[in-house]
């Protein structure tokens, strides 16, 4: 896929940003922990947080493509019978021709 300068840059911000809010995340998970790290096991600490943090998100994201598989069907005839009776009939009375005068 070929992606121009600009839409490359944005995901470069976009990937940079989240890496960011993730960082903001650990630290505060290690704050809010209430451990003393030193600069060592504070990396190993935000580390093992990224990694599990990836896992309970892969998880979610497997839930939720579970559920939505399993509401398609439903939602597909739902749609089916919407669509049906807004559409006219595929049959149409044919005029009778009109006779010649």
């Amino acid at each position: 896929m070929q992606m121009t300068p600009q839409q490359r840059n944005l995901m470069r911000q976009r990937e940079n940003m989240r890496r960011q809010i993730i960082t903001r995340e650990a630290d505060a998970a290690v704050r809010d922990s209430g451990l003393q790290l030193n600069p060592q096991e504070r990396a190993r600490f935000e580390s093992r947080y990224m990694q599990e943090r990836q896992k309970v998100e892969q998880a979610l994201r497997q839930q939720i493509e579970a559920e939505r598989q399993k509401e398609l069907p439903a939602l597909i005839q739902q749609l089916k019978k919407e669509f049906q009776i807004d559409q006219p009939a595929k049959n149409p009375v044919a005029k009778p021709a009109a006779s010649p005068k």
